[in-house]
């Protein structure tokens, strides 16, 4: 019985790690392509210019990370 529940519970993990649910959300600058943590005072500052988006979403539209936090 211990064994199903390990493989559902692989299964289920494995499911969601593969979803948005967990994606990193950054601020990311459109003007600049420059992305930040949520929690970093740039992104914080950022008011005109920014979007809320997936880390991955800023990486693929050739942004770099915030020299201050590390994206």
């Amino acid at each position: 019985m211990k064994k199903y529940i390990v493989i559902i519970l692989f299964l289920v993990f494995g499911f969601f790690s593969n979803t948005s649910c967990f994606a990193e959300m950054v601020m990311y600058n459109i003007k600049t392509n420059k992305y930040h943590h949520i929690e970093c005072k740039w992104a914080k500052k950022c008011t005109v210019n920014c979007i809320k988006i997936d880390k991955k979403e800023a990486i693929k539209r050739g942004g770099i990370p915030c020299k201050v936090c590390g994206g």
